[in-house]
């Protein structure tokens, strides 16, 4: 779920020679960092239980380790893919593995609840300037006729990490390795980051874009103050019992956002950088695809943390248990998104989209129907069923929806489209995270008995459960707007044009 700005047509340097051993070393360290942002994404909600228990985070606390990582890294995405044109995308591939690594032992080595949320966000900046170099690497490292297979092996990493990242995270948790606890999920990017470090340095070839955007600073601040200004009340308003200030400060959000707009018109008269490209709303499927990924990341952000909150501190299963029954769902997203793209949108377009929105809902609501039957007796087996629903449905939606809503975008702003596109569901997972105070959260009741957690906790679940699911009737609408027939970018079919550099970031699993 990331990408950088940068566009094919007249910004890359040439590739070297089809004989340079070298760009295949190149490509096995970034793939490497690809596969660790998201391993680290998806490897940190599986131990999230543990490190309330053992830290003794509070709940908003626990909101922001995760939602400060999302928000960070949407925040810096673009702002991440710009710095690499303008100075350098190896030099800035490096600068942001350095940065994870070093963020990754401060978040190993936290002392306290505070020091780990300040850690993770910055571990968030340090992804969004790494994560962003990696297609732009590979499009400036391989000729066009050798992209295909770059593409289907970055296809591999990417449902490997899926699958692996919360059997991982399970298994480090479960471990305790030397008394840490959850630490060593984190401890574990150190010795990974360091050699990627050294043979990143050696191995690949720098690159730039000759004519570069310029850096719309403000316009990042103006979204990170208007995020926190809705985000921080949502996450605190339960605890603090919903004081008056939140509720100015969310009022105060809109105020912020309609000064981005006014200040991105004036960027984008001026110099022609500006943060968003307004313009590109003004294109029916893009508007509406927005909205579809926004929503889609806020029900994201909501199933995925109360999932876990649900099976280690509802059921009382230990992370293991609870990794291994998310394999059904990683095994049906990797598999329905291979053949939505390679055999169904061909041939029925959008309809694929909507069917997948549909079966995240049918599962949801079949997950709901479990969940109330067999209350805290329910099993894993019990819930493969609709997880891989769920899991199929993801799939059918995840892979071909960056292609759907850039479809009918004009070629000169796909590469503005598309890191677009990325970072509003990285903002969309974090109020979806955010919002986890209010859906389930907010429905535990105060001073519970050790007795009465586990069943507050499941009927919690069970009142998420029917938000997700709204959000799912609200992206199936949605796709109403979206092409029937989304357009297909073929590497190297016209040469001519400008193709956008788009990398997915698999879904965050728990």
């Amino acid at each position: 779920m990331t990408s950088t700005e940068t566009t094919l047509s007249g910004t890359l340097d040439a590739p070297p020679a089809a004989g340079d051993r070298r760009r295949w070393f190149a490509l096995a360290i970034v793939m490497t960092a690809a596969f660790m942002d998201l391993v680290d994404v998806t490897i940190v909600n599986i131990a999230i239980p543990s490190i309330r228990q053992d830290a003794g985070a509070s709940v908003s606390q626990i909101q922001w380790i995760t939602a400060g990582y999302a928000l960070a890294f949407a925040a810096g995405l673009i702002t991440g893919g710009r710095l690499g044109d303008i100075h350098g995308r190896k030099r800035l591939f490096l600068v942001g593995i350095g940065g994870f690594t070093i963020a990754s032992a401060l978040c190993g080595f936290a002392a306290n609840p505070e020091m780990l949320v300040a850690a993770r966000i910055l571990q968030g900046g340090m992804a969004a300037m790494m994560v962003p170099q990696v297609l732009s690497i590979v499009h400036a490292t391989f000729p066009a006729h050798e992209r295909g297979k770059v593409f289907g092996l970055f296809g591999a990493i990417v449902g490997l990490g899926a699958v692996s990242g919360p059997l991982l995270g399970a298994l480090l948790t479960e471990w305790n390795l030397f008394g840490l606890e959850w630490r060593p999920i984190f401890l574990i990017n150190l010795p990974v980051g360091i050699v990627g470090l050294v043979l990143g340095s050696r191995f690949i070839t720098e690159s730039r874009a000759p004519r570069a955007l310029k850096l719309d600073l403000v316009g990042v601040g103006l979204v990170v103050v208007g995020l926190l200004l809705l985000l921080y009340p949502l996450t605190r308003g339960e605890e603090l019992d919903w004081p008056l200030w939140g509720y100015v400060s969310m009022a105060g959000a809109p105020l912020v956002f309609a000064a981005l707009v006014a200040y991105e018109k004036r960027k984008g008269a001026r110099d022609g950088s500006p943060l968003v490209e307004l313009s590109l709303f003004k294109v029916k499927s893009f508007a509406a695809g927005i909205a579809v990924q926004t929503v889609f990341g806020v029900g994201l952000g909501i199933f995925f943390l109360v999932w876990t909150l649900y099976m280690q501190t509802g059921l009382g299963w230990s992370p293991l248990r609870a990794g291994l029954t998310g394999v059904p769902f990683s095994i049906a997203v990797s598999t329905a998104a291979g053949l939505s793209v390679q055999k169904l949108v061909p041939r029925f377009g959008r309809k694929v989209l909507q069917t997948g929105a549909l079966l995240m809902a049918v599962g949801v609501l079949l997950y709901l129907w479990e969940a109330e039957r067999y209350g805290m007796g329910i099993s894993s087996w019990q819930m493969a069923l609709p997880l891989v629903v769920m899991g199929v449905g993801m799939g059918l939606i995840v892979a071909p929806l960056t292609d759907a809503v850039l479809s009918e975008v004009p070629r000169e702003h796909a590469g503005s489209a598309s890191g677009l596109i990325n970072t509003v569901q990285q903002m969309g997972n974090a109020l979806g995270l955010g919002l986890v105070s209010v859906v389930f959260f907010g429905v535990i009741g105060d001073d519970l008995r050790p007795a009465q957690v586990g069943p507050a906790f499941v009927d919690a679940f069970q009142h998420a459960l029917g938000w997700v699911a709204a959000v799912m009737g609200v992206i199936f609408l949605l796709m109403f707007a979206l092409p029937k027939r989304p357009a297909q970018h073929v590497e190297g079919g016209d040469a001519g044009a400008e193709l956008p550099v788009v990398e997915e970031k698999a879904p965050e699993l728990v």
